[in-house]
């Protein structure tokens, strides 16, 4: 399939992984003057069971990739994203990418009898390719998150815990415990439904060296925090408090014990993705944690099938 000559769609792992850490590094360059990606950002992306027939790259002249999408079914919803370069074929390519994703998503609900959301994540603001094409095929804008850059040089105040309060790290035995906060979590982020899929999340990650945190008052889990580290840099992957919780100040205290574990580990700074929500949360953020740099990132959804 060539759209445009020298275009060709090519599944991601026909090209070379730098090229896809080069494609997504430049989208984040172009828009916001700084890239964070690294290759393992995108090993963990790649990483999941059956990526290789739910994604797509646009390659151009010497294989580069010009544009990348992929999809995940997740209970009754398939998370999906797409990344595209501006350019003369940004819009195309963009097109050509999200129209394989909803011919999937139509494959997937023929084969499994039931319609699916479909959600699309991550996109910066300021792209100006991908939210005109997605809103073209019906999509909307809905939630937004903020990406933080924090310097993990300047050490962090310790977590200030609530009364009856513990963190510890969590294992295996305490997922079902994690994927039952993971569901009652008021995160507007898609949620994993299904138990064993979110257990084997659980498991690629630690099969990488991540670090998770679990938090309980009076022995009642109470939320948890994902993160890993990656030579000088750290990403926290996850962070839930359940309802129950709220206003206790868990999720900063989860977050500031966590990145003390990957400044331990040599990460020099950390990317941490949260709700816009509650402007209250991220005004404490600022005034505990060295703030170099904030993005929002918006996601789309379409529940018309």
């Amino acid at each position: 399939m060539a759209p445009h000559g020298q275009l060709a769609v090519r599944r991601p792992t026909d090209v070379p992984l730098d090229s896809l850490v080069r494609l997504v590094r430049s989208y984040e360059e172009n828009i916001t003057g700084v890239a964070t990606c690294t290759r393992e950002d995108i090993l963990l992306e790649t990483g999941h069971p059956e990526y290789n027939e739910n994604s797509w790259c646009l390659t151009g002249p010497g294989d580069e990739v010009l544009a990348w999408a992929a999809l995940s079914p997740n209970g009754d919803t398939v998370d999906a994203a797409l990344t595209a370069l501006p350019g003369p074929h940004g819009q195309s390519a963009a097109r050509t990418l999200l129209c394989l994703v909803l011919d999937r998503v139509d494959a997937l609900e023929a084969e499994h009898g039931r319609p699916y959301t479909v959600t699309f994540g991550g996109v910066l603001r300021g792209d100006t390719v991908v939210p005109a094409v997605l809103e073209e095929a019906g999509f909307v804008p809905s939630a937004t998150s903020g990406q933080y850059d924090i310097d993990l040089k300047v050490p962090a105040l310790p977590p200030l815990l609530p009364d009856n309060g513990t963190i510890r790290r969590a294992g295996p035995d305490d997922d079902e415990a994690m994927h039952a906060l993971h569901l009652r979590s008021l995160s507007k982020g898609p949620k994993t439904r299904d138990t064993a899929a979110f257990r084997a999340g659980l498991s690629r990650l630690r099969e990488r060296g991540e670090v998770t945190l679990l938090l309980e008052v009076a022995g009642r889990p109470a939320g948890y925090v994902v993160a890993q580290a990656s030579g000088t840099e750290g990403r926290v992957l996850d962070l839930c408090v359940a309802p129950a919780f709220r206003g206790l100040g868990i999720g900063l205290a989860l977050l500031t014990a966590v990145l003390a574990d990957l400044r331990e580990l040599g990460a020099e700074r950390a990317l941490v993705t949260l709700d816009t929500g509650d402007p209250n949360e991220h005004k404490a953020l600022a005034r505990v944690l060295a703030v170099q740099g904030t993005r929002v990132l918006k996601r789309f959804d379409r529940t018309d099938g």
